[in-house]
């Protein structure tokens, strides 16, 4: 699925990196700054919604997307809660996704428009 949707996105964004362990998620977007950051509710070693919240403890004004397989309301109100700026599945993921991105970089006045 990583590999998937690095493809899809490289289309539009410049992918910075693709990692598929939670543990390595919140230290990758340490040390690339991204401006979004899609994680997973399902990594290995740490969840995809602590890795939201440990993305967030470093930086606040971080930017993340939560992705999943499931349709679940919880999750998705949980992935809020957490501090995510959006939440799909990954049914959805594809375009939605792109657009979501766009509109979280439109947010961040420091950068250029894209």
């Amino acid at each position: 699925m990583a590999k998937t949707l690095e493809r899809i996105l490289s289309v539009e964004c410049d992918v910075l990196g693709v990692v598929g362990d939670g543990s390595e998620v919140a230290a990758a977007a340490a040390r690339l700054h991204p401006v979004v950051t899609v994680v997973d509710v399902n990594l290995p070693h740490v969840n995809g919604l602590d890795v939201c919240r440990r993305i967030l403890q470093i930086n606040p004004d971080a930017k993340v997307i939560v992705i999943t397989a499931a349709v679940d309301d919880g999750i998705k109100a949980e992935a809020l809660s957490a501090g995510a700026s959006g939440f799909f599945t990954k049914l959805t993921a594809g375009s939605d996704l792109i657009d979501a991105i766009r509109r979280v970089w439109a947010e961040c006045p420091e950068l250029p428009a894209q």
